[in-house]
């Protein structure tokens, strides 16, 4: 495959945090199936992206990033995808009007099958099983055949992917994004949502700009259809490396399981298999960088993942927890940022926020949420550079999975709906005051 390891080589690097399969054949013949399959997605797709990512890098443009924690097969209906997408939708507008800058839109979805866990084995009530790793390699439900990693998952994960592409493909060509039908999604949630009512100003002055575009006649095609990517952590490398092709038109690698794919904190070693296995590939990457990275660290991946120092190709998502951004943030970012390295900052304060209630449930509270966001922001106020986004972990349905926001959810209510399979996400109502909130931030960047 070009200059891209093989799986053999990957593995002999030592890939961390992947499953521990019972039957190499079936796991051999999955592989070769999925290299086999159509490209979930299209070079040229991904080089448009990472021309975008360039304008972010350059201040010129705001990412917006978000979707579920772990995907789910069941979760892969028309219902839940589109409303996701209309919340991704709806934070876009604002982020949009605020900035003034292009908002890049891209899903955390169709893809984000795999999840990298603590342990290898969970233990419930005196029995031991392996950890659930995302539906991608076995099941939630606590039972040994649910629990055992199953490479007839490897496919099932790519149809879901295909599936989910084509719905938000669909949607967001065919009217259902379009910028004045958006609007007044937002401008019902600010009537109606006590959380929404405090933006009434804001959505006042969207409203203002929609009736001024609509009195002059304008109607250009950018306000009846977006550009929408997709993302996920790139884990498994059986999977991304069966998904990755030779481009016909450059003879270069890329992964077309999704146009934009990330190293994760527990498996950004320099010298470890994921880090040699992106290196390779042409998307635009990112690495997550927690409290415990260095300057040094993300000088290092920079030369190693982007050695020409490409414009849009990487990013650094940081995920230091709100009480950590402030100390920790700067020193990467001034050093990065005097040695001339090209990179997109982006803030995932949903990571370093999580801890569990009092109730047992896995959890965030909204404000640290909010914190976090606005220490990234302040940092890169005074250094003079970009805060260039953030990524979220929401859902457009009503779950009560994190604490707080203008629904005022406590320990107790979490118990309501809580249906996250691994971490808790923002529900639709904190999602949508979360990007109100952003925009505020964006005024003064």
């Amino acid at each position: 495959m070009s200059t891209v390891p093989t799986l053999e080589q990957l593995h002999a690097i030592g890939a961390r945090q992947q499953p521990s399969y019972p039957d190499a054949v079936a796991v051999d013949s999955a592989v070769t199936r999925l290299r086999t399959m159509p490209p979930l997605v299209f070079a040229g797709e991904c080089d448009d992206l990472k021309s975008k990512m360039a304008a972010v890098s350059r201040g010129e443009a705001f990412l917006l990033q978000g979707g579920d924690c772990a995907e789910t097969f069941d979760g892969v209906t028309a219902d839940n995808v589109r409303n996701k997408l209309r919340v991704l939708l709806q934070m876009a507008v604002v982020l949009t009007y605020a900035g003034s800058v292009p908002v890049v839109k891209l899903g955390r979805l169709a893809g984000q099958y795999a999840k990298p866990r603590s342990s290898d084995l969970e233990t419930r009530d005196g029995m031991t099983l392996p950890a659930y790793r995302g539906d991608i390699v076995n099941g939630f439900d606590f039972t040994e055949e649910s629990r055992l990693p199953n490479p007839q998952r490897l496919l099932d994960a790519y149809n879901a992917s295909a599936a989910t592409l084509n719905l938000v493909r669909a949607f967001v060509t065919g009217g259902y994004a379009d910028l004045r039908q958006v609007h007044t999604w937002n401008t019902d949630f600010v009537r109606t949502s006590v959380a929404g009512q405090r933006y009434e100003l804001l959505a006042a002055e969207i409203d203002k700009a929609m009736s001024f575009m609509t009195a002059i006649g304008a109607d250009p095609d950018a306000l009846r259809r977006v550009d929408f990517h997709s993302s996920h952590e790139a884990l498994l490398l059986e999977y991304e490396h069966a998904m990755t092709r030779i481009d016909s038109r450059t003879e270069l690698p890329y992964n077309v399981s999704g146009h934009f794919v990330w190293i994760g904190e527990r498996t950004r070693q320099l010298d470890g298999a994921h880090v040699e296995y992106f290196r390779h590939i042409r998307n635009p990457i990112g690495v997550k960088l927690g409290p415990a990275a260095t300057a040094d660290d993300a000088l290092a991946l920079a030369a190693r993942l982007n050695p020409r120092n490409e414009p849009g190709r990487l990013t650094f998502i940081t995920r230091f927890g709100a009480g950590r951004i402030r100390d920790g943030l700067p020193g990467l970012v001034e050093k990065v940022t005097a040695e001339g390295v090209e990179a997109a900052w982006v803030c995932d304060p949903m990571h370093g926020n999580t801890f569990e209630s009092s109730t047992g449930y896995k959890t965030r509270r909204f404000d640290d949420v909010v914190e976090e966001v606005q220490g990234f922001f302040d940092v890169h106020r005074s250094l003079g550079t970009w805060p260039g986004g953030i990524l979220v972990e929401m859902t457009g349905d009503d779950v009560t999975e994190c604490i707080g926001g203008g629904e005022e959810i406590d320990e107790a209510g979490l118990a309501h709906r809580y249906e996250s399979v691994v971490d808790p996400r923002l529900n639709r109502v904190q999602s949508l005051e979360l990007a109100f909130l952003v925009a505020e931030m964006l005024r003064k960047a």
